[in-house]
């Protein structure tokens, strides 16, 4: 064969000698080794240990549902149902003794998370009405509208 053909092949052959290399010494001896055989995992196997002391944060919503069920069912039937509860009052790792009650984020930037309107149409909050955050009462929290969460539709134009 002539040179135009063998040298992409060496080019080829060294690239995949080299990440071959670097594969060696970068991926840890444990990663990918366990007790089926050899296979490719999200962890090591090593830091096992490491992870089960790590504190679970987040709860579900049924843990919330027990002690909070009429306030479950009117946010349930509500648009807000579909997202956790820990999403607006965060991590209930340490409820309901500490703190007794979980504090609620009312900060505009966690509303506008899913009401600032988008600029184009291509993902699934497009359904959601949304508001411009620059022309629509800016540097006011949502939450000091009456009643947030039922504006008129002139309103969210």
């Amino acid at each position: 064969m002539r040179n135009h053909v063998w040298r992409p092949l060496y080019l080829v052959i060294g690239v995949i000698a080299l990440l071959l290399l670097v594969r060696t010494l970068v991926v840890p001896e444990d990663f990918g080794s366990h007790e089926s055989g050899y296979m490719y995992g999200w962890h090591r196997k090593g830091n096992e240990a490491e992870w089960r002391q790590v504190a679970v944060k987040y709860r579900t919503t049924a843990y919330c549902k027990d002690c909070h069920s009429e306030k479950y069912d009117s946010i349930r039937n509500s648009p807000h149902g579909i997202i956790p509860c820990e999403d607006c009052h965060g991590p209930g790792m340490a409820h309901p003794d500490d703190p007794a009650k979980l504090p609620i984020d009312r900060s505009r930037q966690l509303c506008l998370r899913c009401h600032a309107q988008l600029p184009s149409p291509s993902s699934g909050r497009d359904a959601i009405r949304g508001i411009d955050p620059t022309g629509h009462n800016p540097g006011t929290e949502c939450s000091l509208c009456p009643p947030p969460h039922h504006p008129s539709v002139s309103e969210m134009q």
